[in-house]
């Protein structure tokens, strides 16, 4: 990577002694950040009549839990039946009073267990890592081993995931495709991780079937719709910027997983974007697939 240090673009700002937000902030999601937490206006959750209300937006971190809930109805997990619920960030959904109350910090997804009936307080559970150990747990360690060695195996490549991908979303994601000016120095910083990280990933997929071992787990999950879909060419379109062709193993278990029926249900969830027939803006039972895509609504004349 070049060393831009140099540069006028790389010295032109210089912090201030105290820092200030100022509006607007610049990029594709100035008009929903902010520096404080906390619901900006009154709007009351959706429940449907599933125990499992899930709230969410089909992006990489989104579809981890979609994927998991279609995986688990695959093993015959009949209490994993979901409904979910479209939150559209990009309008401030997530900063409604029904959101906030299901995850504070105001990030999809969002899961509610209601299985307990309507006499006992429901689980809220936030963030996506843990979303996949609750679920994962709650029917029997499916797609998690029990414990001892394979267990920790699973979970650290879980937690690997959960503390590298920000490296790819909110560094390289963000300069590459969303800020509003292309910098060479972020630009490269996030790409030399990102690329790292995909050879960590390489090496480790050379030597075994899944990232945790030869069973396919949460881990897998977890890591797929940010490494998988990045070097399937699905994620920023950045496949040729970082010659995703460097780390075969990486797609042959792209690919593998890709493959997984379940999976491919999963990512269709709470998807406002692509291929009509690829997004299922909510799911409320199993038919929706084959009934509900956004090519069937619109052939019907429905937005």
């Amino acid at each position: 990577m070049s060393d831009n240090a140099a540069t006028p673009a790389a010295t032109a700002y210089v912090p201030p002694q105290v820092w200030t937000w100022a509006q607007p902030s610049g990029g594709q999601f100035a008009n929903i950040n902010r520096p404080v937490a906390g619901a900006t206006h009154e709007q009351a959750l959706p429940v449907g009549r599933h125990p499992l209300q899930l709230y969410s937006l089909g992006t990489p971190n989104g579809q981890k839990v979609t994927m998991m809930l279609e995986e688990l109805l695959a093993l015959g997990h009949a209490g994993a039946e979901y409904d979910a619920w479209l939150i559209r960030i990009n309008e401030g959904q997530q900063f409604g009073s029904g959101f906030v109350e299901a995850n504070p910090n105001s990030k999809i997804p969002a899961l509610v267990d209601r299985s307990a009936g309507a006499e006992v307080p429901p689980v809220r559970v936030f963030e996506s890592g843990a979303i996949l150990v609750y679920l994962a747990e709650k029917f029997g360690n499916a797609l998690l081993p029990a414990g001892g060695a394979a267990r920790a195996e699973c979970l650290s490549w879980l937690f690997w995931q959960m503390g590298s991908a920000p490296f790819l979303g909110g560094g390289f994601g963000h300069f590459y495709t969303y800020a509003p000016t292309k910098q060479q120095y972020p630009i490269d910083r996030y790409a030399m991780e990102v690329k790292r990280q995909l050879d960590v990933l390489n090496r480790l997929l050379a030597e075994r079937r899944y990232l945790a071992g030869e069973a396919y787990t949460v881990a897998d999950i977890a890591t797929w719709p940010w490494y998988g879909a990045l070097v399937k060419g699905q994620l920023y379109g950045a496949g040729e910027f970082l010659s995703v062709h460097e780390y075969p193993h990486v797609i042959r278990w792209a690919d593998e997983i890709a493959a997984r029926p379940a999976v491919q249900r999963g990512r269709k969830v709470n998807r406002t974007w692509g291929e009509p027939h690829n997004q299922l803006h909510e799911r409320h039972d199993a038919s929706d697939f084959a009934l509900r895509t956004q090519d069937k609504a619109l052939e019907g004349g429905a937005a």
